[in-house]
């Protein structure tokens, strides 16, 4: 490891080609195509200058593969919300836009803000995780097709009948497949059994806090709540009070978790009572579901973090 000044480093990602610029000790800017040699040949560069951190953006799955082969060289990877820089770069007025400039925002950015480095999910982590994607877009099909059908005359009604029973089908069979999965390996099969031990968490509920939030049972709950995005932001100024309002965070998760609350609410002696309380104090629906959210989380983290089971008594406490 070098001396001295550090360097930050980041890379814009292109279906075809990366970006890459540094700040810090030394200002650098270059681009390579996207491929399995040329990322090795970017590891083993980065390797030599020892950066103190390397960023790069959230890109629907682009990014895979480079966090993957940068991460085995043992480099401080953080994966950004796009969001997140967007706003960095219009508050440090860099309003133009091309490849190169976003790298040279991506390093500035990790410079600047020193976002925390967490171990990125393993190789079984990934494939729960796609799988679980591909579960949720065969759902949104099914959806989709249901919602035509209710519009469709009878020929193409018929159509699409057949289609969704189709996607039912392969719904039943990545329910299969993602059971399968989790039963094979012992530390999602624990984790699995502790989380579906609260009453209104099921499978799918399970298996994507495993997927997506790995992080669960390792942060304080006000983390854990922030990472979700169910932790409301102060919106006051001067004398105004704002409303308060859940922000960012990840959707995916943050989804599971509504229906699970709702379920929750229904089935869960804890969540249900917290919810009773905060409708007799004035809440709407809205704000008390999502109050649930966070309380339905924070127990979820709890059980994980003490390797306990659910348990009336200490949810309550």
């Amino acid at each position: 490891m070098q001396n001295g000044p550090e360097l930050f480093v980041g890379i814009d990602i292109a279906k075809a080609r990366l970006d890459v610029a540094t700040c810090g000790r030394a200002q650098q800017a270059w681009s390579l195509t996207y491929d399995a040699p040329s990322l090795h040949a970017l590891a083993e560069r980065l390797a030599g200058l020892a950066p103190t951190l390397v960023v790069m953006e959230a890109t629907g799955g682009l990014e895979t593969d480079v966090c993957i082969t940068l991460a085995a060289r043992g480099l401080p990877i953080v994966v950004l919300n796009p969001r997140q820089v967007k706003e960095f770069a219009r508050a440090t007025g860099r309003l133009a836009k091309t490849d190169r400039i976003d790298a040279g925002v991506l390093a500035d950015f990790a410079q600047k803000l020193r976002p925390e480095v967490r171990p990125l999910p393993d190789e079984q982590q990934r494939a729960l995780d796609a799988l679980l994607m591909r579960r949720r877009q065969i759902v949104d099909m099914i959806v989709a097709e249901k919602n035509r059908r209710a519009q469709a005359p009878r020929l193409i009604a018929l159509e699409i009948a057949e289609h969704i029973a189709f996607l039912e089908a392969r719904l039943e069979a990545a329910n299969l497949d993602l059971r399968k999965r989790v039963e094979a390996n012992e530390a999602w099969c624990a984790r699995d059994a502790l989380l579906q031990s609260v009453p209104g968490v099921g499978e799918v509920t399970s298996r994507t806090l495993q997927a997506s939030l790995p992080e669960l049972g390792q942060l304080e709950r006000r983390k854990i709540a922030a990472l979700v995005g169910v932790a409301p932001f102060a919106r006051d100024s001067g004398t105004l009070r704002g409303t308060r309002h859940i922000w960012g965070g990840r959707a995916d998760v943050r989804s599971v978790l509504y229906m699970a609350t709702l379920s929750a609410i229904q089935r869960n002696p804890v969540i249900r009572a917290f919810h009773q309380q905060l409708i007799a104090r004035g809440k709407t629906g809205k704000v008390a579901i999502v109050a649930c959210m966070r309380k339905l989380l924070t127990i979820l983290n709890s059980i994980l973090k003490h390797q306990q089971p659910w348990s009336p008594r200490l949810a309550a406490a």
